[in-house]
């Protein structure tokens, strides 16, 4: 009599590659909705402030990945620019925002999306339902600032001031913008000149790391916000940045980053495994691993 033999578990194995991620929420998120879903996933971080290489270690770093089996990567600061010339291919979305947030693994071939854009615009929809966002200043110029732009243009921004201590990387940006949206403006400036532009102001967007564990602060002075500015910050861990708890002190709208990183995990998930994740579960799943 022949043994019987059981369909061999699914499995699959992530990383996120990026700099001071250790507090990172994102293998957490992805590791539970796998095991709700009957898969195993081992997700790692490969922080490259701990293995001490620069962040122009994502090339190498992305290539020697599917020789170790990962079927997946997650792309975070500083690396989601850096890493587009070692890409066999880029999905539309990433093509047209010069950055990745994720890489999806078919055989040797490593293809890059952008998660972040759509991420974000879900959550300002549903964060701040009504808001208006004609006119809205964005601080960061980088990949997570390149994929809020897209966003806040594709849901009908007017004008965006994008303010970063690189000026030449923010006209570099606002260029890329007015090429894909002619119908916007688009303005670069030093961050010495927020205040003339937070001063007629619907939003502001932090899309830089200030605010994180590893770069606490404020990304600008607390007395520019006003009470009329809704102020959104990707960073979310912590969950209540000195961002968030300025602007709520100064009676601003706001918008943590905890939402945006439930949705753009959710469709990285989806990318890396063909499956569709549990959006409830995994707001559920963040909520649980940011309970105090």
């Amino acid at each position: 009599m022949r043994g019987t033999t059981t369909a061999p578990e699914r499995s699959f194995l992530v990383g996120l590659i990026g700099a001071g991620i250790g507090p990172s929420l994102t293998p957490a998120m992805h590791e539970r909705e796998a095991a709700a879903l009957g898969l195993r996933l081992v997700y790692r971080t490969i922080d490259i402030d701990v293995l001490d290489l620069p962040p122009e270690a994502v090339g190498e770093l992305v290539r020697s990945a599917p020789h170790y089996g990962f079927d997946g990567l997650n792309i975070t600061h500083p690396c989601k620019q850096l890493v587009l010339p070692h890409l066999d291919r880029l999905a539309p979305d990433a093509a047209a925002l010069g950055a990745v947030n994720t890489v999806v693994f078919d055989g040797r071939t490593a293809v890059g999306h952008n998660t972040d854009w759509s991420g974000f615009l879900g959550s300002l929809e549903a964060g701040l339902p009504g808001a208006r966002r004609d006119r809205v200043v964005l601080l960061g110029a980088g990949g997570a600032g390149a994929a809020v732009a897209h966003a806040l243009f594709t849901s009908g921004t007017g004008d965006l001031v994008i303010a970063d201590r690189d000026v030449g990387r923010a006209r570099d940006l606002a260029r890329g913008l007015a090429a894909r949206f002619p119908g916007g403006s688009c303005t670069a400036i030093p961050p010495e000149d927020l205040p003339a532009h937070l001063a007629r102001a619907d939003g502001l967007v932090n899309a830089t790391p200030m605010g994180m564990a590893d770069h606490p602060g404020l990304p600008l002075p607390a007395e520019l916000l006003d009470p009329s500015t809704w102020v959104a910050d990707l960073v979310y861990r912590p969950l209540r940045t000195a961002l968030v708890t300025a602007a709520e002190r100064r009676g601003c709208p706001v918008l943590p980053g905890g939402r945006m990183a439930v949705l753009q995990a959710v469709e990285a998930f989806e990318l890396i495994t063909g499956l569709t994740p549990d959006r409830d579960r995994v707001y559920a799943h963040f909520a649980e691993l940011t309970a105090d």
